[in-house]
């Protein structure tokens, strides 16, 4: 029982910590629950109450994991619950690992706080690299829908993590005048972003492009005759008049095989009477099997291919996956071929030539800002296409395409976010949504184009203004732990 004493406190503060995430965006009650752990850390709470704090964070926030074992209940319905306790739990050890570190930098007293405020910045950092890395749920994301997500132009989203964390421990590290720099720091943030919000917009490429939101129903996507509907709805949004400069439907939304001299291929190009078509498709290469974006130019012919790199473990592949399918019965949710996908050479720009260059992103590689960064030639736009119907219909859709909105502000660069069931919408250079399909419904929308900004300095710098900021504040609470030891 002094167990669960221990640990349901910690639960709980977690949960609250969520509500600051998408949809919700109560950041008013997460950052308070925030100051509330590093109050706790403070008085001496031990790395074991900082894992619950965690794991009712991850628990709260990542309830959605649960949706990808329910499209095969029969089969996969048994793994959910072992799915979202191993995975909040497995996060949260890094929330321990920041507790036992922080209790080794400071002796117990507030600035155990602001101790502990740099290594859960530091560990919620690994998490985004370790193990193929997953930046999902950082606590600076809760900014997203405030002014303050502009910082991330200058930090990225682990700045903006780093500065959550401090204003949370601020209060308790330096009491009153700590709680009045807090309000200090996050003013200055909320006014700086609204002056940047302000500022003229870019003008617009001059581009109509058409988002296809098919709303396929993942349990039925593959099911022949379904398959054959979705088809036509897709070909009858593509061939509507007037013609727009591109149409773009989602991820693995043509329910066939790609092949670019095939039945289905051509007729899209049919329907598209010139217009390009940007689409996602599965296709075979050898023996390997691909999630692709492969955009079909005006004569019908493949004029650009993108095949996604970054794989989502579990769900496109399964780390030994021949063995795991002959053992086990695993194999990846999302592919529809073999047991997995194979992964692309990385991201790259397409030349589409008077579409601009775009860097294509297919599925949740939109939430690494490392990935998105790496490019060395500067696209014109980003398009992100998705099929998010995995992720239920309650939060994870929503918070996918929060995290992509934040691609748009780190980099300067429009972004065009095309989803099966949604969320489908035009973010411009400064995150803000410009147009939406309404989630859940099957449309299409001609959109316009926004134009982008000059390169920020996260677009040119990465992450060193981050890591240098940490390195400074680090070795600020090492030089007072240094005096109060002497």
């Amino acid at each position: 029982m002094r167990f669960l004493r221990d640990l349901l406190p910690g639960l709980l503060v977690g949960a609250l910590a969520a509500a600051g995430q998408a949809p919700l965006g109560a950041w008013f009650v997460a950052l308070p629950a925030l100051s509330f752990l590093m109050h706790r850390v403070a008085r001496g709470a031990s790395a074991r109450q900082a894992w619950a704090t965690g794991t009712g964070y991850f628990a709260a926030y990542l309830s959605w994991i649960v949706s990808p074992f329910l499209v095969e209940p029969e089969v996969y319905g048994w793994m959910a619950p072992f799915a979202l306790v191993l995975m909040a739990g497995g996060l949260a050890l890094f929330w321990l690992a920041a507790g036992w570190a922080a209790a080794r930098m400071a002796l117990p007293g507030p600035r155990r706080a602001l101790a502990f405020a740099l290594t859960l910045t530091a560990a919620e950092a690994l998490r985004g690299v370790v193990l193929t890395g997953f930046p999902w749920a950082l606590p600076g994301h809760m900014w997203i829908d405030t002014p303050l997500m502009q910082a991330a132009a200058y930090v990225g989203a682990n700045g903006l993590t780093l500065l959550t964390l401090i204003a949370a421990a601020a209060p308790v590290a330096f009491g009153t005048g700590g709680a009045v720099g807090a309000m200090v720091l996050l003013a200055a943030l909320a006014a700086g972003g609204l002056w940047r919000l302000a500022s003229p917009a870019p003008d617009g490429a001059g581009l109509t492009l058409r988002l296809v939101q098919p709303n396929a129903e993942q349990h039925l996507k593959w099911d022949p005759d379904q398959a054959e509907r979705l088809y036509r709805l897709q070909l009858d949004y593509t061939a509507a008049l007037p013609r727009p400069d591109l149409v773009i439907w989602p991820e693995t939304s043509l329910p066939y095989l790609y092949d670019p001299q095939g039945e289905a291929a051509g007729g899209v190009a049919f329907a598209a009477k010139g217009t390009p078509v940007a689409m996602g498709v599965q296709r075979l290469e050898g023996a390997a099997a691909f999630n692709s974006l492969v955009v079909l130019g005006p004569e019908g012919t493949e004029a650009a291919r993108y095949d996604k790199a970054h794989l989502v473990p579990f769900g496109e592949y399964v780390p030994f996956g021949d063995l795991a399918y002959r053992v086990f019965g695993l194999r990846a949710f999302a592919a529809r071929t073999g047991y997995g996908y194979a992964a692309g050479p990385g991201p790259r720009v397409l030349n589409l030539g008077r579409l601009g260059k775009v860097l294509p992103l297919i599925c949740y590689e939109a939430v690494f800002p490392r990935f998105v960064n790496s490019v060395g030639d500067r696209p014109d736009w980003m398009l992100q296409i998705t099929n998010d119907a995995w992720f239920g219909t309650l939060n994870g859709p929503f918070q996918h395409a929060a995290l992509a909105r934040l691609r748009a502000v780190e980099q300067g660069i429009p972004l065009v976010r095309v989803a099966n069931t949604g969320v489908t919408q035009v973010v411009d250079a400064r995150g803000r949504v410009t147009a939406s399909i309404e989630f859940g419904v099957t449309a299409y929308l001609d959109v316009d184009l926004p134009g982008k900004r000059p390169p920020n300095p996260y677009n040119r710098y990465g992450e060193w203004p981050f890591l240098l900021l940490l390195a400074g504040l680090f070795g600020l609470v090492f030089s007072r732990r240094s005096a109060t030891l002497a």
